[in-house]
């Protein structure tokens, strides 16, 4: 395992996204019913916020509901959204005295008003805190934002608020979910798939990728800061090549 203490705080990626797999198969193993698993993988989150809040992690996407995910049985889904207003209700104080500020990213439209009120209330009152900056793709995938960004571009083209020459990749991310927040630097998925599983397609295409066997349920702030220790043993060229990167660091030191 990797401590904090082990970890150049100096280094560290700015955005980490995480896709939190394994909470089915770890109820599965025990036993017990799917749910479980997910009330379950509420502590990692926990542990996982924290751990990215002390160490100084500016923004840290947990991917927590796809629009997939809707095809699940329903009460699966009746479960799950009975966790979130929950877990939205009770996390918010933690929230603030931790000085983090919620986001969400997807179609929160889609969300039982139950959800959607806890949700807007809890980004309501982390508004202006400073530190971690956490958002919950719920309901999300990136399909569909590619498409709800490329149909609200196609219309602003038509109304003649852009012109449609003037459509670079920097205009066609300020129509994304994600306007104005960095790209992930790292990408963890826990349960020992490889899958991107349709999250933040066009926002990873220079993100470190990091899969580990490790759960959902069982992912604890180690598991977190050796990701972060194995992303920090990496050569990010960027399409370069390393004598390039080796020079420019010499150029800024």
């Amino acid at each position: 395992m990797v401590s904090k203490e082990q970890l150049d705080l100096k280094r560290l990626p700015k955005h980490v996204a995480i896709i939190m797999d394994g909470n089915g198969r770890w109820a599965k193993k025990k036993g017990n019913p799917r749910i479980y698993g997910h009330s379950n993988g509420v502590a990692a989150v926990r542990d996982t916020v924290e751990a990215a809040a002390e160490i100084g992690i500016n923004f840290l996407t947990l991917y927590a509901f796809s629009t997939e995910n809707w095809n699940r049985p329903r009460t699966e889904i009746d479960a799950l959204m009975s966790l979130l207003v929950s877990t939205i209700n009770k996390e918010t104080k933690t929230l603030l005295e931790n000085n983090v500020r919620l986001q969400a990213i997807g179609d929160i439209g889609s969300l039982p008003n139950s959800v959607a009120k806890q949700l807007k209330g809890a980004i309501e009152k982390t508004k202006r805190k400073t530190g971690l900056n956490l958002i919950l793709a719920l309901s999300y995938s990136s399909r569909w934002e590619m498409l709800n960004a490329a149909r609200n571009l196609a219309e602003d083209v038509q109304q003649g608020k852009i012109d449609s020459e003037d459509i670079d990749s920097t205009v066609f991310e300020s129509y994304l979910n994600t306007s104005g927040i960095p790209d992930p630097e790292l990408l963890i998925r826990t349960s020992g798939e490889f899958r991107i599983s349709n999250f933040l397609l066009w926002q990873i295409a220079y993100t470190e990728l990091y899969f580990t066997p490790t759960l959902w349920p069982d992912f604890r702030r180690e598991d977190f800061y050796m990701a972060i220790a194995n992303f920090q043993s990496r050569e990010r060229r960027f399409g370069k090549i390393s004598e390039q990167i080796v020079e420019n660091i010499n150029i800024n030191s």
